[in-house]
């Protein structure tokens, strides 16, 4: 039988998705606007988030700094979802909770932001992130062509890479729905 990790002891740790936002030092504008942009494209979606709210078992940890690129597109979304849908949620600053952001890499490395699901008695039941799962493709596929980060042009390709992954974003909201879809799938298949 699979061992199911808890992070009960973590609940209450992190601050709040409005000390987060005010907290920011980076990138704060550019948030908000994200933020702002959010809407709910699927009625079935909208529907499912309405009837969490009916819920007291699930809880969001949202691992993130404020300096991510992925984290200025990606997290007003995962706010916005957990709010409609009455999720309690608070934020974990990757520097200062290294040892939780440790147990969700991402391909080894600490990509965020990472939403983390839990039940009321902090067993994990699933988690999301770092990006909608066809943007990551981009990467995923880079990565496989790219093994070697000490390559001498590794950082002209990864910084390509990441500006390819810039202008998906920036093309409109499309994403935004994605990542709901994803939420939706991820939380109906284990949050019975």
């Amino acid at each position: 039988m699979k061992s199911v990790l808890n992070l009960k002891h973590k609940i209450g740790t992190g601050i709040t998705p409005q000390q987060f936002i005010d907290g920011m030092t980076k990138n704060q504008d550019t948030f908000i606007h994200w933020y702002n942009r959010f809407t709910w494209d699927g009625k079935e979606e909208k529907a499912f988030f309405d009837s969490l709210g009916t819920r007291e078992d699930l809880h969001c940890m949202i691992l993130c700094t404020d300096w991510c690129p992925d984290v200025i597109w990606n997290v007003p979304v995962l706010f916005r979802v957990m709010e409609h849908g009455q999720i309690p949620m608070e934020v974990l600053l990757m520097e200062q909770h290294l040892e939780t952001m440790d147990l969700f890499l991402t391909d080894g490395g600490r990509a965020q932001p990472v939403a983390v699901f839990m039940n009321a008695q902090g067993d994990v039941i699933g988690k999301w992130g770092a990006r909608p799962q066809y943007i990551q493709a981009v990467m995923n596929e880079f990565r496989k062509h790219n093994p070697n980060r000490e390559s001498p042009d590794y950082q002209d390709k990864v910084s390509k890479v990441r500006q390819e992954i810039a202008h998906i974003y920036n093309s409109g909201t499309e994403y935004q729905d994605v990542i709901v879809q994803e939420l939706h799938q991820l939380l109906s298949s284990r949050s019975h």
